[in-house]
């Protein structure tokens, strides 16, 4: 039975077709059979959401061969009414693809997306040492600019997708430096209630300092280590209103509704001037959330009641 076209979802995503981002998105099992709408970059694929065009939008937010994609994490830390409710992780595969009837051997000039380039840049020299780069604006547009001939490039570093979408000449495939480099993609939502816990937890937060002393990193840092929740990302980007001036972008283990999470996010409401929940969601590879017993949420709640009763007059025993 198909979906009606007006009760059909509209995800929004870093277009053409062919991007790592669709890759993302194709692992969302509610976003198969509706609509989707490719747009030109982060910025507007969030902005869809905020005004209603699309129910989410897919982005990348990490990559584990250049890090945090700041663009990403500072449109999330300025734009409200955002809520992460999902990540995905998309293996970063390139091939060298060129016009129909290219070879190896014809390639002088490659177009690619900088950092698509840089992490080809061994393959490169080693196969196409005398080559000359032409970057491009994505990984996509490196190619299409071969079929549309706004191009002067003779081969393009593009994601394998692109393939299943153009009439293009495989002149490579596997080219990446680091063949187990991956990018992590979120799925951003309107603001939500979060979905259940599931034991294998992320909490994405961002967090200003109060202000520049010393020991101020430390004293945001111990609101996790003191309630033994493990930090997968701490990445630091400038607010923009005078220099020296960071926030601080977030993910920790756990669900907001995990005792020592809560609490922890109530110490760091109390220590920030500024702190943005972006969202609680299962991760990407379902690892369980591990911790010490001292950490379990019955600790705390039992810490909690032994309070209440010294306050009501009850007696220890």
């Amino acid at each position: 039975m198909t979906t009606p076209p007006s009760a059909r979802r509209t995800y929004s995503y870093l277009g053409p077709a062919g991007t790592f981002t669709e890759a993302a998105l194709a692992q969302v099992p509610e976003a198969r059979g509706q609509s989707w709408n490719p747009v030109r970059n982060v910025a507007e694929a969030l902005a869809d959401v905020v005004e209603g065009r699309s129910d989410a939008a897919m982005i990348a937010i990490e990559n584990s061969v250049d890090g945090g994609v700041s663009t990403a994490q500072d449109a999330l830390a300025t734009m409200p009414g955002l809520r992460i409710v999902g990540e995905y992780l998309v293996p970063v595969n390139f091939v060298l693809v060129g016009r129909p009837g290219t070879s190896l051997a014809d390639v002088s000039l490659v177009a690619a997306h900088p950092v698509a380039y840089a992490q080809c840049l061994q393959w490169l020299g080693r196969e196409l040492p005398g080559h000359a780069h032409l970057p491009a604006s994505s990984n996509v547009a490196s190619a299409l600019g071969l079929i549309d001939g706004t191009s002067d490039a003779d081969a393009a570093i593009s994601p394998p997708g692109i393939l299943e979408h153009h009439d293009l000449q495989l002149l490579a495939e596997g080219i990446g430096d680091k063949k187990d480099a991956v990018t992590r993609f979120v799925l951003v939502a309107r603001t939500v209630a979060p979905p259940a816990p599931t034991g294998a937890d992320k909490t994405s937060l961002v967090v200003e300092l109060p202000d520049d002393h010393p020991g101020a990193l430390l004293e945001m840092l111990e609101q996790f280590a003191t309630r033994g929740i493990n930090l997968s990302l701490l990445a630091s980007r400038p607010i923009g209103d005078a220099l020296g001036r960071y926030r601080f972008v977030i993910d920790a283990d756990g669900h907001i509704l995990d005792e020592r999470m809560a609490d922890a996010l109530l110490g760091l409401r109390r220590f920030s001037p500024k702190m943005i929940f972006l969202g609680s969601y299962p991760r990407a590879d379902r690892v369980i959330n591990r911790y010490p017993d001292r950490y379990s949420d019955d600790v705390f709640v039992e810490a909690r009641d032994w309070l209440r009763g010294l306050v009501s007059g009850e007696p220890e025993g």
